[in-house]
Parts: C-alpha cells; structure tokens; sequence
C-alpha cells in the first residue's frame, strides 16, 4: 500500500521538531549560565551594574564619597545556603561621576564594614528580590537579607538599592549547586 502526504501531520511533526529545537537551545543556555553568586556570575553582575543607570548615577552622591578616602567601595555578598566562604565581591569606584563597577568576582581586597557592605539571603530569597517580589526594605524588616554596613548610608539609597537586587534577576545564574 502506498503511504499517501498528510499535510496536518507534517505540520505537527515540524511543530514538534521545532519545539524540541527551542527547549534544547532552552536548556543548552540555562546550562551555561553561572552559578548564580559565583565569580563568573559577579563579573557579568558588574558588567550589568554598568547598564543600570539607577545604580551609576543614583549612587555616586554620598554613597560612593563614603570610602574612607580609599577610592573604592566593596559590596559582598552570598548565598546563605552555600556558605560564606562562597563571598563574592564588587568592587565600585566613581568614573566619569559615576558609581561604576571596576571588578566583580572572587573577593581580592579586605573590606571595612564602616563603609562596605556584605548581603546575604538564601537562594529562594535572592530569586524573590530578583524578581521584583519585594524590595531591601521589606528584605531587611523580614530578615530576609541579611546586611552588614554603614545603615544610614544604605537607608539614603534605597532606591537605588532596589535595583541593585535586581540584578539577580537579570544576570542569569544556576541554583542547581552552590558556588566553588
């Protein structure tokens, strides 16, 4: 017996070659994004940071001339669930009367909590605050983000803080496993 054309089954065959297609570009993706929190992550973290005028220009007032007379300011942070000894660090300094980020990854300089700030929550908390679920306020009120730093400092930038948790979600990262 000869197999006649079906036009209504090749088109749920190409359908399904291409959906197979998406989901396999879908994962390949997913699987090269970083860990989130990682040294890799935290470099395309500050490279975001760099895109968001909220954070360049909303915090090179007093946030970023409260240094110490270092030129730099640190931001840590972690996931609470991995471990603190999977910190990872941005490193900030004014450019251009900007608030940009010069580096962002394994932690390389001693940070002064008098004037730098170390963050950490656990995974599902970061992918919450990433996706706009909340903001530092609430995060901070709820314990939900653990803080250390100059508070007053962090109180007159909030706004812009908001952003700054964000970035989580905008930087892709995996949760599949902790940081090494």
């Amino acid at each position: 017996m000869k197999a006649m054309f079906n036009p209504r089954r090749t088109v749920q065959a190409l359908g399904l070659a291409a959906g197979l297609a998406l989901s396999s570009v879908a994962a390949n993706a997913w699987a090269d994004a970083p860990v989130l929190m990682s040294p890799q992550w935290a470099s395309e973290a500050c490279t975001a940071w760099n895109n968001t005028p909220e954070l360049t220009n909303g915090l090179k007032g007093e946030f970023m001339h409260d240094d110490k007379g270092r030129g730099y300011k640190l931001v840590e942070m972690y996931r609470t669930d991995c471990g603190k000894d999977t910190v990872v660090e941005l490193k900030l300094q004014l450019q251009n009367d900007k608030a940009m980020c010069v580096y962002g990854g394994a932690p390389t300089l001693k940070p002064n909590f008098d004037v730098d700030f170390l963050m950490h929550a656990n995974t599902k908390q970061w992918e919450e605050m990433g996706k706009g679920e909340y903001g530092p306020m609430k995060a901070m009120m709820f314990g939900r983000l653990e803080f250390q730093g100059p508070k007053m400092v962090a109180m007159r930038a909030m706004d812009p803080f908001s952003s700054f948790l964000l970035l989580v979600g905008k930087v892709p990262g995996s949760t599949a496993t902790c940081p090494k």
